[in-house]
């Protein structure tokens, strides 16, 4: 697939990416240009808020623009301490073929990147360096995923941050707060950030 600019008339454009990695490379110079306020990226898309109406030499500057690779790209990286005491984990490992044990040295075993966020205030969609976690989302999603709770659905992991329905194979849990009103920003986990799973004692 080739970049594409897309236009969202004056105030936006969305830009249509190869993949996750080519968004995250793209979000620290994108946030650099003076026309763009915002950035909002997606798995395969960034929506660009503008100041200013692209131009013709802008919209070529996009679809040029070289991505920064990880390696060179100042990364934010969060421990987050989980008990993996989640139902689903005796799920998942027959899903992927191996014991709950094992389920858990995959999972801290890999840096995971946050590629965007949404769902709810502070839920982080994390992709991982490998997808042998790759697992199908509940038939029958529960009506009430409490707080602090990881899961895994497809090739993604997320931390529920609040109460709530949800279909992700449940794993474990965490204290951490992925949502605070208080904090500036008040989301923990921000698109770019990496996230390093620590095992904590049940």
């Amino acid at each position: 697939m080739t970049r594409r600019l897309i236009d969202y008339g004056p105030t936006a454009a969305l830009l249509e990416c190869e993949d996750l990695a080519e968004v995250i490379g793209l979000l620290p110079p994108l946030r650099e240009q003076p026309k763009i306020n915002e950035v909002v990226p997606g798995a395969r898309t960034v929506l660009l808020r503008l100041a200013a109406p692209l131009d013709q030499a802008d919209c070529r500057m996009l679809n040029s623009m070289t991505p920064i690779g990880a390696e060179i790209h100042e990364q934010v990286r969060i421990r987050v301490e989980v008990d993996y005491c989640g139902e689903d984990l005796p799920t998942v490992a027959d899903q992927v073929g191996t014991t709950p044990a094992e389920v858990v040295e995959l999972h801290t075993g890999q840096i995971w990147t946050v590629g965007f966020c949404g769902f709810a205030p502070g839920f982080a969609y994390l992709q991982g360096e490998h997808d042998r976690l790759r697992v199908a989302r509940r038939q029958q999603p529960r009506p009430n995923v409490p707080a602090g709770a990881v899961g895994l659905a497809d090739s993604w992991s997320g931390i529920y941050p609040r109460a709530g329905p949800g279909g992700w194979q449940l794993i474990g849990r965490t204290d951490a707060q992925l949502w605070d009103l208080n904090r500036t920003p008040p989301a923990l986990l921000e698109p770019g950030f990496q996230v390093q799973f620590i095992p904590t004692a049940s």
